[in-house]
């Protein structure tokens, strides 16, 4: 499998599942309190808040801790003063991580990340966005239209590029045109499952299973980071093998 973004959803899970569900309440309300900052408090005029909502359901985070972080953003303190920040470097097999966080400590968030990928025998701070290009990608259920219907609509609503499989729709749009893709397909189509700008890898690099073991340990630890709110990676592993490593 090619390395990207969602490498968890393929591993097989260690424990702790409390700690790992309030951690991820924690990066979505942070991503709240970007979104109504940068924008309304109303996610009718915040495409970017009504995504980080669509995250906080798909994560069964109750409805008053979402009232909750949107109140504090909004409020006349308006909550922790959170950046956005990109980190880059390489990992076993120079493999290209980038690492998107929210943080209130620039300096604390990069020395963390430092030693993580010191730990792992990687390379804090390599410049790798040039192996990867920047996407919007709007996603809905298979459930919502057929393929043809699909790309009709996303050809209509100004998309470069649609992928649909049985486990759903995938459309691609430039990054300046997501906002008006995703209004234009809410409209036909209602809610997206999530709607958001990514890195997509325009090359991987093959990973043997000692290097594939040691690079999924980085990004793990990575993506459990408070700050962290993204791991991107450009690997690819075979598929017998991440079989091996998921057993």
């Amino acid at each position: 499998m090619a390395g990207h973004s969602q490498f968890k959803n393929i591993m097989h899970r260690k424990g702790g599942q409390d700690a790992k569900r309030s951690r991820a309440f924690a990066k979505i309300g942070r991503e709240i309190s970007v979104s109504v900052k940068g924008g309304s408090p109303d996610p009718a005029h915040n495409p970017r808040l009504r995504a980080a909502l669509v995250a906080a359901r798909l994560a069964n985070m109750s409805k008053d801790a979402v009232d909750r972080a949107i109140k504090k953003a909004s409020g006349a303190g308006g909550g922790e003063d959170y950046v956005e920040v990109r980190y880059e470097g390489r990992g076993p097999g120079n493999v290209a991580i980038i690492v998107e966080a929210l943080t209130d400590n620039r300096n604390r968030t990069a020395s963390d990340l430092r030693s993580m990928f010191s730990k792992y025998g990687g390379a804090f701070g390599e410049t790798v966005a040039f192996q990867f290009d920047r996407i919007g990608a709007v996603r809905y259920p298979a459930a919502v239209a057929d393929a043809d219907t699909m790309l009709e609509a996303a050809i209509e609503a100004g998309a470069d590029d649609v992928s649909s499989t049985a486990q759903g729709h995938e459309v691609i749009t430039a990054p300046d045109a997501l906002a008006a893709v995703q209004a234009a397909l809410e409209a036909r189509f209602g809610e997206a499952e999530s709607a958001k700008l990514e890195w997509r890898p325009n090359m991987t690099v093959p990973l043997d299973e000692e290097q594939a073991v040691t690079l999924l340990k980085l990004l793990d630890l990575l993506d459990d980071h408070d700050d962290v709110q993204n791991v991107t990676a450009n690997f690819e592993i075979d598929e017998a093998v991440m079989e091996k490593l998921s057993a």
